[in-house]
Parts: C-alpha cells; sequence; structure tokens
C-alpha cells in the first residue's frame, strides 16, 4: 500500500488557501517559469527555498534566500518537517505542512481564515495552523513548537488544573517524564507567559497550583459585549 502522501496548504498572504501536494520536489520561490510554489512577493527570492521528499520524510531547504526561510519561528537551512510545522517564505507566505491530508481536522474557510480564530474568548488558538490570537491580535511571531504544545494542551482543558505529569507529555512526549526536570518545565511556563503579557499585559492566563499543577483561565472578548 501506498503511503499517505503529505499536504502543504497556504495559510495566508497571496497564496492564502491553496494546497499542493508534496509527492515531488516543489521549488518554492517568486520565478513563475520555474517554481511550482510561485509567490508574487518582492521579498520573496526568484528561488528561495525547496521541498524534497526522502522516503516518508520531507527535507526542507532555503536555497541561499535573502529574506530567510523560517519553520515555527525559528531560521532553518535545512529542516525535516514535522506533523503541523508552519513555514513562513520571508514572512510574506505562511504555509503549513502536514504529512497527509487525512490529519486535517479544521479546513480553512473561504478567506483562508481558520475556524478557531473567534473572537469571543480573550485567547484563542487554532491547532491546525498553530496561531494564537490574544483580545484578537494574533501574536507574531507566533510561539515556539514547545510553547505551542504547552498552551493547547492547558487550553483544551482550560479551567481545570493539569496535573505536571501531563504537561511534560504533552510537551516532550508520553516517555519524556523521568527525563524532564522541573526547571525545564518552569522555564518553558516563564517564556511563555512573557510571551502572552507582551500582548496582553494586564490579565494573567497561567495560574500555578502548588503540589498540583498550571491552570489556564480564559475569559470572553470583548470583556464588554453585550
Amino acid at each position: 500500500m501506498s503511503q499517505p502522501q503529505a499536504v502543504l496548504i497556504a495559510i495566508n498572504g497571496p497564496l492564502k488557501a491553496h494546497r499542493w501536494t508534496v509527492d515531488r520536489p516543489l521549488l518554492i520561490g517568486r520565478d513563475p517559469e520555474r517554481c511550482d510554489v510561485v509567490i508574487p512577493a518582492r521579498q520573496v527570492s526568484r528561488c528561495h527555498a525547496r521541498l524534497s521528499p526522502q522516503g516518508d520524510r520531507v527535507l526542507l531547504e532555503d536555497l541561499g534566500s535573502k529574506n530567510g526561510t523560517f519553520v515555527n519561528g525559528e531560521p532553518i537551512d535545512t529542516h525535516w518537517l514535522e506533523d503541523g510545522d508552519i513555514i513562513s517564505i520571508a514572512l510574506a507566505q505562511r504555509l503549513a505542512f502536514w504529512r497527509s491530508e487525512a490529519t486535517l481536522t479544521l479546513p480553512l474557510d473561504e478567506a483562508g481564515q481558520p475556524p478557531a480564530a473567534r473572537p469571543n474568548l480573550r485567547l484563542t488558538l487554532d491547532p491546525l495552523t498553530r496561531r494564537v490570537w490574544v483580545r484578537g491580535q494574533e501574536m507574531v511571531p507566533p510561539l515556539s513548537a514547545s510553547q505551542f504544545r504547552l498552551l493547547e494542551v492547558l487550553y483544551h482543558r482550560q479551567g481545570q488544573v493539569v496535573p505536571r505529569a501531563d504537561l511534560i507529555a504533552a510537551v516532550w512526549g508520553p516517555q519524556a517524564s523521568p527525563a524532564v526536570s522541573n526547571q525545564a518545565l518552569d522555564a518553558l511556563i516563564h517564556r511563555l507567559r512573557e510571551r502572552l503579557a507582551e500582548v496582553d499585559p494586564d490579565f494573567q492566563y497561567l495560574h500555578t497550583v502548588r503540589g498540583q499543577g498550571l491552570r489556564l483561565e480564559n475569559a470572553p472578548w470583548p470583556a464588554d459585549a453585550s
């Protein structure tokens, strides 16, 4: 039986809501004669980056572009893509990578906007694109992969105290608990608190419950909606 084919989905920018099957090398750039994924933006190089399927994995390469290629907010030269990675091409176009279209559970709407981006809560997130909105404003640059995984498990259990062991399993994997120190988790929580405070310094989202775990507090937004 053949392997499920990976997919690339444009989240925003000039190509929003377009998608491509990664069943062969795909060249990404501004040159319409040479590139498979053409991004008509001046900050994008003519041949900017390349996706190369290799067995059951996909390699992303920056091709010496002037303005860089990023994965989950971090600049890369080469990177083996993981399910749900967010690729930014010179910050002009963001693309979501998925190993198989069968893993997609939240489609983009006609405007390329994820259904989760509803301003009915002070904080919302979209698991498909790893985008986070605070008070209706998208967090830019995006959270790191580990910060997003931590926030996601809290978001799905908001108002509840999530044990530290569950947080470690969500971020580092179910077998990681004995190897991950409390200091590593505390450092990650601290960084996530700082990122949220950059956007919304007047509201405390993360509450530590001593001896138990961590709780996410959320609230309706706009707060005075009537």
